[in-house]
């Protein structure tokens, strides 16, 4: 694969990931201790911020998939592990 294209899909990722810790921790503003200008409101709030983080983990994902069917097509979750020999101590 295009080692070019690899780099800028990490990249991506990455600023997405960051933009989403981001996007959560404004659950923890001070926007919060104050009062509602209606009630729910804070609720609604609270619920949009999960959305949106949810929505960027989606993306974030999509753009792995780019790179995996770009690469091989096979996930990395799907490919084979390595056999490793362990030896069994049994006392």
């Amino acid at each position: 694969m295009d080692e070019d294209f690899t780099r800028l899909c990490d990249e991506l990722r990455t600023e997405i990931e960051e933009t989403g810790k981001r996007t959560r921790a404004l659950q923890h503003h001070p926007v919060f201790s104050g009062e509602q200008g209606y009630p729910g409101q804070h609720g609604e709030m609270k619920a949009n911020i999960m959305l949106a983080y949810r929505h960027l983990e989606d993306a974030r994902m999509r753009i792995g998939k780019i790179l995996q069917a770009a690469d091989d097509g096979v996930s990395i979750l799907d490919k084979p592990v390595p056999e490793t020999t362990c030896e069994v101590v049994t006392e």
